[in-house]
């Protein structure tokens, strides 16, 4: 079970360093270098950071990323629903048809409340409280 996946880890690292250069442009090759992430996985982390209004892009020589937010207004649970959907701890192993024992199994009233739990500190967590340690 993964809270984090790879392409949410790699979205909040590339968030955190362009928040770093304080409102400029941040180059493609940058971003690799330092953060050491794949070109083809943090080009699509990328984009999806675009579509979500996370950053901008900015296209030719020069161009790159920039936040499109504050960094105290990117809340970490909004750039993991963008890659991974919203945050599941379990899921019933019939995925076709629900579980029988769904009404009644005590694990899942209990994963649920943790569920519920982990949604609200992530939600609480932003890039600009990330920045400050």
């Amino acid at each position: 079970m993964k809270l984090i996946t790879r392409n949410t880890d790699y979205a909040i690292r590339a968030l955190c360093f362009i928040a770093r250069k304080e409102g400029k442009v941040v180059a493609v090759p940058e971003l690799v270098k330092a953060l050491a992430i794949p070109r083809p996985f943090l080009r699509k982390v990328l984009q999806g950071l675009t579509k979500k209004g996370f950053v901008r892009s900015y296209k030719g020589i020069g161009g790159g990323f920039m936040l499109a937010k504050a960094p105290g207004r990117i809340y970490i649970i909004d750039v993991a629903g963008t890659f991974q959907g919203p945050l599941r701890l379990n899921e019933c192993f019939l995925k076709k048809e629900p579980c029988p024992n769904r009404k009644v199994c005590c694990l899942k009233k209990r994963i649920d409340r943790l569920e519920k739990y982990l949604s609200s500190e992530l939600g609480s967590i932003t890039i600009g409280e990330l920045l400050k340690g």
